[in-house]
């Protein structure tokens, strides 16, 4: 009965490795073992039948190679979050960081100025909705590695804060300065809301046209004739220099207001030195305030209707 059993054994044996001798071998073909007490093994590398094997050893059969199924491993870790490129560049920041944290930081004061991207500039550049929280903290990580000293600073570190960088650098912006003609103007360009005024100031007596028209007869308000000759007023050289403007665009409100903008920049042509006067007195500064927009249903952007007829 025993060999009855041993020789059925064998005849199992000898089918897998005539199948497995039919079909092509893959170079990492799969091995599986035999029961123990077989008479005949297969040879992994020759493919050749070995008869003299001691019935203790187990015999080896090399079957063909089972088809896989494969699976794309992603290249970056967040691939499956919700913030994929945020998440890879807050992991670069921290390793740069952790690499050239030892390094020669720049003095306090000798920082270069940089204007960083804002969070919604920032959100619509990568079109990730990053929270705050996470923002801030990226900041704090770019603000550090910003202090490194520019000649130690290695590119690696460079290369990573012109992503957040604006693309507009206001710190490096420098003034052109306004020249005076040949006949002594200097020119000047205000805007205010939807208003563009340029204004010609000349040394004189104090004449002031704006569009053609005197003072009075351009603004009925007199508001408005006070703004459009404050940087003068201010300045007390309102019957020193002569005025005259075209504006365009908007209402009388701002195109007084930019007028106002239009000769300052004109007069400090003349006297640099006013500027600091100028400043204190608001007509340096160009007013970024918009008017909100008139709402549907409304008289204007807030004010409901007195009554609605039914």
């Amino acid at each position: 009965m025993a060999s009855l059993t041993n020789g059925s054994t064998v005849l199992r044996a000898c089918c897998q490795i005539s199948k497995a001798l039919r079909q092509p071998l893959h170079p990492r073909a799969l091995v599986t073992k035999t029961p123990t007490g077989s008479a005949r093994y297969m040879a992994s590398v020759s493919g050749q039948l070995d008869a003299s094997p001691p019935p203790e050893i187990s015999a080896e059969v090399v079957v063909p190679h089972k088809q896989l199924h494969a699976r794309a491993v992603p290249v970056s870790p967040s691939y499956f979050s919700r913030q994929a490129r945020f998440n890879d560049s807050y992991l670069m920041l921290q390793k740069l960081l952790r690499s050239y944290e030892n390094l020669p930081l720049t003095p306090q004061g000798k920082i270069e100025r940089i204007a960083w991207k804002t969070l919604q500039d920032y959100r619509q550049t990568i079109g990730e909705q990053v929270k705050t929280s996470d923002y801030v903290k990226c900041m704090e990580v770019i603000k550090r590695l910003h202090q490194i000293h520019p000649k130690l600073k290695p590119k690696a570190v460079t290369d990573a804060l012109e992503t957040f960088k604006r693309d507009i650098q206001p710190f490096s912006n420098v003034a052109k300065p306004i020249a005076i003609d040949q006949f002594g103007r200097a020119v000047g360009v205000g805007r205010r809301k939807t208003s563009v005024a340029r204004a010609w100031v000349v040394e004189g007596t104090g004449a002031v046209q704006v569009n053609g028209k005197s003072l009075a007869d351009a603004f009925g308000r007199v508001h408005d004739r006070e703004s459009a000759v404050w940087a003068l007023r201010a300045t007390g050289r309102i019957d020193k220099y002569n005025v005259w403007a075209l504006v365009e665009g908007g209402g009388t409100t701002g195109q007084a207001e930019a007028l106002t903008l239009a000769v300052a920049k004109a007069l400090m042509a003349h006297e640099p030195a006013l500027k600091p006067a100028l400043r204190r007195a608001g007509c340096v500064t160009r007013d970024p305030r918009t008017v909100e927009r008139k709402k549907h249903g409304r008289v204007k952007a807030r004010k409901m209707p007195a009554w609605v007829k039914r």
